[in-house]
């Protein structure tokens, strides 16, 4: 016990208020997204990754890592997915074994639908907390987090853009 780097006063402070905001903030997206758009958060999530996506396709496999979720865990939500018409899984192509995620129309449709929302829901309960000086601190500590929890980047990858759901085609940046 004598070699334990116990937190100091400050940082068990710090830990508390993160661990706060980490087990709010998911229920507070996730209801305004329920509510509105019929959509959890985490199946947002996975719209918004397959909208970025060239051809909005991605390989489960890709899709789960991307979206830290476990390849089963994955399959469960898009099947859920698939029945309401946001998705659709085929083989893929260059690799008989593996199966991709399409992104639907109507998923699509729903995603585009979904962001104003979601982004004002994010808006409210984060940034407008937030002076334009801590929103350039949270982006640091953040990487900060991410280098070591995510090093191989993947959840990172194009976090900005996903964290909203804006839409990425050119064509369709001005409805969002």
């Amino acid at each position: 016990m004598d070699d334990v780097r116990w937190l100091n006063d400050d940082e068990l402070d710090a830990w508390s208020r993160l661990l706060a905001v980490v087990e709010l903030l998911p229920g507070v997206l996730d209801s305004q997204l329920r509510r509105d758009s019929r959509l959890t958060n985490y199946e947002y999530y996975v719209l918004a990754r397959l909208s970025e996506a060239p051809g909005k396709v991605l390989r489960m496999s890709e899709l789960a890592a991307h979206t830290n979720a476990t390849l089963p865990r994955l399959s469960h939500v898009v099947r859920r997915m698939e029945e309401r018409g946001l998705v659709e899984r085929r083989p893929c192509p260059e690799d008989a074994r593996a199966t991709n995620a399409h992104l639907t129309e109507h998923g699509w449709a729903t995603i585009q639908e979904a962001a104003p929302a979601h982004v004002e829901n994010v808006r409210e309960n984060v940034f407008d907390a937030l002076t334009p000086e801590q929103v350039g601190q949270l982006k640091a500590i953040a990487d900060a987090l991410l280098t070591r929890l995510d090093p191989g980047g993947l959840i990172a990858v194009r976090t900005a853009e996903m964290s909203t759901g804006r839409p990425s085609s050119a064509t369709d940046r001005a409805t969002s």
